[in-house]
């Protein structure tokens, strides 16, 4: 099968530049992949971290990816949609995640549509932002109803596109773990020394952004410090509210119990992070699906997180971490307390090494296959296919 797939990759950063560079790698190892990515992304003046750039010393690299795209030139958008109609695909596959897309993505279908029957399948990593944008929903539906498949990752965001567009074909799929960090994982005690953390410790790992919840997990630090020495570890940048988020340590008393690394974590780095961890949080208040959770798994590591989107299709709820219900800094504080009062790694490490099988990149390919595949032209509606349970 012939591909075209459209998106991020290298030297963007994020993780959903590193999907789609993944993506690549695994369908390209079946199949005929055009990869046609972006050239800029965002204007300077409308991204809201410190660069849009990768700054890793051995980031992901996509071979042969063609750097065409240009979200503010619509010339470019042309010549993407021209590249494919000459390469004749089988398949075009773009991730779709936020409304600032909608006019590159909707030109390109629009073309390809117009010149040749070519399936186009949209990988949407988010159905709608994450903070609510007054046309998001609008955007949505004009794009992804040019779509023939639509590839989602959580039951909620099926549940979510369902209602949007009615008549859409909808798979329920995954998203894949990561695992290039493993190469730069240490021993605990080394990463806690290089790291200068010691006794237990739990990590925040990503962008800063108010839907994460990093503040109830602050807020639940002093219910977790009365029963244990818990440090938190918070490695990412903040895209805003780091000013408040230091006035609230400070007025808990937390100042010896927080630390922050405000800045982009860099590929080789991660490992040294998840290392000196026992137990990753993701206390979100909304989303959909999570890359974070996914490296954690990646790399071994155990959960916290909320029942949102996919965390909760994920998470196996006392096998490989805990669910809890969002903005609930005590039910958040009672699992962190729990997880290390019962001494929980062990098993639940054991627990994540035979789960993390059912995320592997060749099953999302056969899923992208079988959503390709001939036979499924004129159904009504895609199947679900979310990883088994077994």
């Amino acid at each position: 099968m012939r591909i075209s797939l459209i998106g991020p990759t290298h030297p963007f950063r994020g993780g959903i530049a590193h999907h789609t560079t993944l993506l690549h790698q695994h369908l390209r190892a079946r199949h005929e992949v055009d990869f046609l990515a972006f050239r800029r992304q965002y204007p300077r003046w409308l991204f809201p971290g410190r660069t849009d750039r990768d700054t890793s010393e051995h980031p992901l690299v996509a071979p042969g990816v063609e750097h065409l795209l240009d979200s503010m030139n619509p010339l470019t958008w042309l010549q993407v949609a021209r590249r494919i109609v000459r390469a004749r695909p089988d398949l075009v596959i773009v991730p779709w995640w936020s409304a600032f897309w909608t006019p590159h993505v909707l030109t390109i279908a629009s073309l390809v549509r117009r010149a040749r029957r070519t399936r186009l399948l949209a990988i949407c990593h988010n159905v709608t932002d994450h903070e609510d944008r007054r046309f998001g929903p609008r955007c949505t539906r004009a794009v992804l109803s040019r779509m023939d498949d639509c590839l989602v990752h959580s039951a909620a965001d099926e549940e979510r596109l369902r209602a949007l567009l009615p008549g859409a074909r909808v798979t329920r799929g995954f998203h894949p773990l990561y695992e290039f960090a493993r190469p730069s994982l240490l021993g605990k005690a080394e990463a806690r020394a290089r790291l200068d953390v010691t006794g237990d410790t739990i990590l925040f790992f990503g962008f800063v952004r108010p839907y994460k919840g990093l503040d109830d997990l602050v807020q639940a630090l002093p219910r977790i410090r009365r029963t244990r020495r818990v440090t938190l570890l918070v490695a990412g940048e903040f895209w805003e509210g780091r000013e408040a988020f230091d006035r609230r340590v400070h007025a808990l008393g937390l100042a010896d119990a927080v630390r922050v690394v405000d800045r982009y974590v860099p590929n080789e780095e991660v490992g040294l992070y998840f290392s000196a961890a026992d137990l990753v949080v993701l206390p979100y208040v909304s989303g959909t699906a999570s890359g974070v959770v996914q490296t954690a798994y990646g790399l071994d590591k155990p959960v916290v997180a909320t029942t949102v989107g996919a965390l909760a299709d994920i998470v196996e709820d006392g096998h490989t971490g805990y669910l809890v219900p969002p903005g609930r800094p005590d039910a958040l504080a009672d699992a962190i307390v729990r997880f290390f009062e019962e001494d929980r790694e062990a098993e639940f490490v054991a627990n994540i090494r035979r789960f993390k099988r059912r995320f592997a990149w060749e099953r999302l390919v056969e899923l992208i296959e079988t959503i390709a595949a001939p036979a499924t032209h004129g159904a009504p509606v895609a199947q679900t296919a979310a990883p088994d349970r077994a």
